[in-house]
């Protein structure tokens, strides 16, 4: 007797279960989990890793990421200015400035500016400096980007009212485009600080002193004292403290404001 679509789409989904539940009770019998468990999950190296995990590396990952994404709002906010302005001149400076920063890699920009200014001025940049001013630069292009595409969501009535009662032009962008801007865009905002806290992983280059250590150069340290990935797990574990609330929080910025005022494009 034939089946039903309904009938075949059940006993397909009974097989996947199957094959699922057969994989890992393959596994849960197989494996050496003596050996999985020193090698990921080892107890004494995780414990040897605090308070100093938390208090050094997560504070400086926390520390650039804030500092860095400060820097990139503001270049932002006037990359945007700039992009949306009368003056030719500065719609392209703008432009080309975003599009650099968006076709470079993160990187490259941290050793540039980590190594390449020091050289080419034969001076000192402060770690904290230069990963603040890296991020600021490669965060600020998409923030550019995505604040643009806010105010272009700005209903123009909300101009025509303002212009209406006498506001000058400057006046009308920054007491009431630029606010009703950014509660547009805050999810995709919430969303750029996530890839921030990860780009600043790329501090690992710029120093080795214990004090300045952000979460990945910490893991990598620890890596090469003991023979266990414990301490990448921990450090993993550690980012997961921070992005998965700025998630949640992305989430719930964009169920309570949506998105549905913005342009085709805007979360670039």
């Amino acid at each position: 007797m034939a089946l039903t679509r309904r009938q075949r789409a059940r006993a397909w989904r009974g097989v996947q279960y199957a094959i699922a539940i057969a994989i890992v009770l393959v596994v849960a019998f197989t494996a050496d989990w003596a050996t999985i468990g020193r090698a990921f999950f080892d107890l004494e190296v995780a414990a040897s890793l605090f308070p100093d995990v938390l208090t050094i590396a997560l504070r400086n990952t926390v520390v650039f990421t804030a500092l860095g994404f400060l820097l990139a709002l503001a270049l932002g906010l006037v990359l945007a200015l700039m992009r949306l302005s009368s003056v030719g001149v500065y719609r392209a400076v703008a432009g080309a400035y975003v599009e650099f920063f968006r076709g470079l890699p993160a990187l490259l920009v941290v050793i540039a500016i980590g190594f390449g200014i020091p050289l080419a001025f034969g001076t000192i940049l402060d770690r904290t400096l230069a990963i603040t001013i890296a991020l600021g630069m490669v965060g600020s292009a998409y923030i550019a980007e995505t604040i643009r595409a806010g105010i272009q969501a700005v209903p123009p009535g909300q101009v025509e009212a303002a212009r209406s009662l006498g506001m000058s032009p400057a006046r009308t962008m920054v007491f009431i485009v630029i606010p009703q801007a950014f509660r547009i865009v805050l999810p995709p905002l919430t969303n750029e600080l996530i890839l921030l806290t990860k780009d600043s992983s790329l501090a690992f280059l710029l120093g080795t002193a214990l004090t300045q250590q952000e979460l990945a150069q910490f893991g990598r340290a620890a890596l090469n004292e003991v023979r266990s990935l414990t301490p990448i797990l921990v450090v993993g574990l550690c980012y997961l403290i921070i992005t998965i609330p700025l998630s949640f929080l992305a989430r719930r910025l964009e169920r309570r404001f949506g998105s549905a005022g913005m342009p085709k494009g805007a979360e670039v």
